[in-house]
Formats: structure tokens, sequence, C-alpha cells
């Protein structure tokens, strides 16, 4: 959700101090995870809100290049998933905040439908007409960018 692993790392230790000095609130009787997830989900809001109001955004560009390069044997190989991801976040750019916030809890973070529905504070079954409306508005952007979709 942040965009660069730098900032992702910082939203995520704030969220860790943010949930431990709020425990006393946390109902036992709940998973640990969507809780945890949800006050990290604000953490990164606050957090974009802020940049946006600070500083202009880099652009994606200048992100990505500074990504460690993949980590799999064989140049070739390193290149398709560098490539691959460098599409992927450039069509997750240009979709909306909404579609992309569930693909990323869906996809990328590998949560039940249950579980966003809990995070997102919205009902099962809109989750699901979410998750379907951001993977075509996804597709879409990847068309348009030549890409092929499976």
């Amino acid at each position: 959700m942040m965009g660069n692993t730098e900032d992702a790392q910082d939203a995520l230790q704030e969220a860790f101090v943010k949930s431990y000095r709020s425990l006393h609130r946390f109902d036992l009787s709940q998973p640990f995870g969507p809780w945890f997830f949800q006050i990290l989900r604000n953490q990164c809001r606050d957090m974009l809100r802020s940049r946006q109001a600070r500083f202009k955004m880099e652009t994606l560009d200048e992100r990505l290049e500074a990504r460690p390069a993949s980590s799999e044997k064989g140049p070739e190989r390193s290149h398709q998933r560098t490539a691959a991801r460098e599409t992927l976040w450039l069509g997750l750019k240009q979709i909306g905040d909404e579609h992309r916030e569930i693909l990323v809890l869906k996809e990328l973070e590998g949560f039940r439908y249950s579980e966003i529905a809990q995070i997102l504070e919205i009902p099962e079954g809109t989750v699901a007409s979410r998750l379907y409306h951001a993977r075509h508005a996804l597709k879409d952007v990847l068309v348009e960018q030549s890409v092929e979709y499976p």
C-alpha cells in the first residue's frame, strides 16, 4: 500500500506500537490478524495522507529503480520477475484506492474474505463484489498497456 519498503516498514512499526497500546481493547475471542491489519491499514492511510500533504509524490519509476533486484538465480528469470513486478505496480497505481486496497489484501496479503470484511468493516458479499470489480479494473489497465492477461 505504501509503494516502497522503507515507508511500509515505518508503517508496520508504528502499527505495532499502536496495537500494543491498544491491547486492552482487543477482544480475545476474535482473531488477532484482522484486528492488527486494520490498525496497520489505518496507519498506512494516515501516512499516505501526510506524505501527500507535505511532499509531491515521487514517480513510480524512481521507486521501482530503488527496489532491490530479485534474488532468484538466472538473469533472464530475474529480469522477467522484475518486469512483471513493475507492470503490476504500474497497474495498481492506475486503479482507484478502493480497488488497490482490496487486491492487496486478497492477492498479495492472502487474507480470506471474512478477514477482509472485518478489516474494511464491510459485509463479505461486498468484499466479493469489490474484488470482482477490482480484478476487472486491473485487467483493463493491463490490457491498455498491451500486457497479455491469462
